[in-house]
């Protein structure tokens, strides 16, 4: 399964940058603008999978799971 993100990068200085608005946290640097998108692609599997863990597992025993509704 594959899964589309946005793509920002910036350069600083003699490196680019690269983001995902779509995942918090998610980040990744080089020397190239695919050096940089490569590590970001990286960060992603990563966060993804550890959300995937995170969920299967449930609240911990002090939290509440609850629905909520976005408009």
């Amino acid at each position: 399964m594959h899964r589309i993100f946005t793509l920002v990068t910036e350069r600083d200085g003699d490196w680019f940058v690269a983001a995902c608005p779509e995942v918090s946290g998610a980040n990744g640097q080089g020397r190239t603008k695919h050096e940089a998108a490569a590590g970001l692609r990286d960060a992603i599997r990563m966060i993804l999978e550890e959300r995937t863990e995170t969920g299967m597992r449930g609240p911990s025993s002090d939290g509440k799971l609850e629905l909520m509704i976005v408009e």
